[in-house]
């Protein structure tokens, strides 16, 4: 976390989030107008509590490639990219969200990962002609859904997604430029999106064994012709073994249970006592309902039914058997 609230909280309406994502408003009075104006390419979501990192220096992209699943050598300017950073065992440590920008590569990161990661790059150096800047305390992070026509001239930086973009503007400026963006929407709405989208989040969809091919990692942070990183040995592996231990699947949860299965509950296959593996996220869809995204075993049937504590579960298949 920034360590500060944002002063979007002062907008009317506005409840705090908790846990990873406070400092930042959970909602606004109203989610699902909130996720139905995001799916309609209209309004904003403050993440300004995710940490900001830049690289700068000539060999920025040619030193990243080298730490990073994902081929950044060259990386054209405005191009964004998704990268991660692995154990040498190939477990995930570090998501890293970037985009550079021709002299400055901008990158976003977790809550409360900021420190660490910032530790990793620096001690990486060595001779390379880098400069590593914590830029959190100057620039915030706010995201625009897919089709806002919002104006983001403001922004020091832009990550266009096929889900929308992200905007790297200065933290002064915040209330200022949010106020031409539309309606704000919280990231419980933000959530509940990225969960039908099927988009891990590290420290949600993650533990500390995860591997990149179980969450489905390797169609967006992964470079699979890439080599010279630290992991890369047993995404190699994986990859050609074809046989991850587990797998990430979507829920559709049963809509009548009043609550729902937080992360960390248990997920069994109906009629089995054993737990095959766990909730992950989970969110109220404006359309589709109660949904969830869980880790569980590989081997674990398709089609079977699942439970999410005590509430059942059909599954839609994100990461193959």
């Amino acid at each position: 976390m920034t360590g500060t609230k944002s002063p979007l909280l002062a907008l009317p309406g506005a409840v705090p989030a908790e846990g990873a994502d406070e400092g930042v408003a959970a909602h606004y009075g109203n989610i699902f107008r909130e996720q139905r104006d995001l799916a309609a390419g209209h309004g904003f979501v403050d993440l300004s509590h995710r940490g900001v990192v830049t690289v700068s220096g000539g060999d920025r992209l040619t030193w990243l490639h080298l730490l990073l699943t994902q081929h950044v050598s060259a990386l054209p300017p405005q191009q964004a990219a998704d990268a991660l950073i692995l154990s040498p065992n190939g477990h995930v440590e570090h998501a890293l969200y970037l985009v550079d920008d021709g002299a400055t590569t901008w990158i976003h990161v977790e809550p409360g990962t900021r420190e660490a990661l910032l530790a990793y790059l620096r001690s990486m150096v060595f001779f390379y002609r880098v400069e590593i800047t914590d830029a959190t305390a100057e620039y915030a992070v706010v995201h625009l859904p897919a089709g806002s026509t919002a104006d983001a001239g403001g922004a020091a930086a832009v990550r266009e997604l096929a889900h929308g973009r992200d905007l790297f503007v200065p933290r002064g400026d915040l209330e200022k430029l949010t106020a031409g963006y539309g309606p704000a929407a919280g990231v419980w709405a933000y959530e509940a999106l990225r969960i039908e989208g099927h988009r891990p989040r590290l420290g949600f969809e993650t533990d500390h064994r995860t591997i990149p091919h179980e969450v489905d990692w390797l169609a967006t942070a992964v470079h699979l012709q890439k080599g010279c990183y630290r992991g890369q040995e047993t995404v190699a592996r994986v990859h050609n073994l074809g046989r991850p231990p587990r797998r990430l699947v979507f829920l559709h949860l049963d809509g009548t249970e009043e609550s729902l299965p937080p992360h960390g509950t248990e997920v069994r296959v109906a009629g089995q006592d054993r737990p095959v593996g766990f909730v992950t996220s989970s969110a109220r869809h404006h359309e589709l309902g109660p949904i969830a995204l869980a880790l569980v075993k590989r081997n674990t049937p398709t089609d079977a039914v699942l439970l999410a504590g005590t509430v059942p579960g059909t599954q839609d298949v994100i990461v193959p058997q």
